[in-house]
């Protein structure tokens, strides 16, 4: 299949990031080589957009040191970038938000570069296109299936896709919405059986289709608390120094943490 038939896909990872480590890195670079590989596809960016700090979680540090350690982590990347979008929120911004922001943002991008496109400038055709550009309204509601606009999907860890059934965790609406218009890549992990999940799930299963699960087995043991104890080779070099530079998973600024969290609660 050529490239030109294939569906364009981004990348999204929502989460705290706190802090970003090296397996978050590779969750970009397995769900990359899977949809790559099916053929069907062809991921164009990754991005990571780290939780705002309204979202008020235990031992979150300050949205600001988030972003910039995921920045270092990505430095070297060629196509995985960071978002501060939702990190400048105000107030907590739902993951079908996020998602919808992202879409949006690329379909604005792809109505912009078709209205300013060198082949619509040619002589004698200037005069043609302003008349269109003039005509058009500037309200028109942009078409989420657009020919030639990348897909926006989400990415996450199998202990998402599972969280989906806690109660009053997520909105039911949101869960159908999130499948339905956008589609989640999940990175299995060991212990888990995500497509039984999938199964026991009505919507998930309506949806099915829209849900690439891929296989990741390296086992991954490794969760942000365990890497906040000790970080040495879990997460990037310049990830670690920001840490040690400004103290920022130790007992003193953990405890500091959670009462700004109580604060703001």
């Amino acid at each position: 299949m050529e490239n030109s038939e294939k569906t364009e896909v981004v990348l999204l990872a929502c989460g705290s990031f706190n802090p970003v480590t090296n397996m978050h890195l590779r969750l970009f670079e397995l769900a990359k080589d899977y949809l790559n590989g099916t053929g069907k596809y062809k991921v164009i960016k990754g991005i990571i957009s780290p939780v705002g700090d309204a979202y008020n979680k235990k031992e979150l540090i300050p949205a600001h040191h988030r972003v910039i350690m995921a920045e270092l982590a990505t430095k070297n990347s060629k196509w995985v970038e960071v978002d501060t979008w939702e990190s400048l929120q105000k107030e907590w911004v739902e993951t079908v938000k996020v998602l919808r922001h992202h879409q949006e943002k690329l379909e604005a991008s792809n109505c912009d570069q078709q209205q300013n496109s060198p082949m619509l400038e040619r002589p004698g055709r200037k005069r043609k296109w302003a008349e269109q550009r003039q005509d058009s309204s500037p309200k028109k509601s942009l078409d989420p299936q657009t020919k030639g606009v990348a897909k926006v999907r989400l990415l996450f860890g199998a202990d998402l896709l599972e969280s989906f059934g806690v109660p009053n965790l997520w909105k039911s609406e949101d869960i159908a919405q999130i499948v339905a218009d956008y589609g989640l890549i999940c990175i299995t992990r060991a212990g888990s059986d995500a497509q039984k999940f999938i199964y026991e799930s009505d919507v998930l299963w309506k949806h099915r289709s829209n849900i690439h699960l891929v296989n990741e087995w390296i086992t991954n043991d490794i969760s942000s608390t365990k890497i906040r104890r000790s970080i040495r080779y879990l997460v990037p070099d310049l990830v670690q120094e920001y840490i040690k530079k400004h103290d920022l998973y130790s007992s003193e600024s953990e405890d500091r943490n959670r009462n700004t969290a109580k604060a703001k609660a």
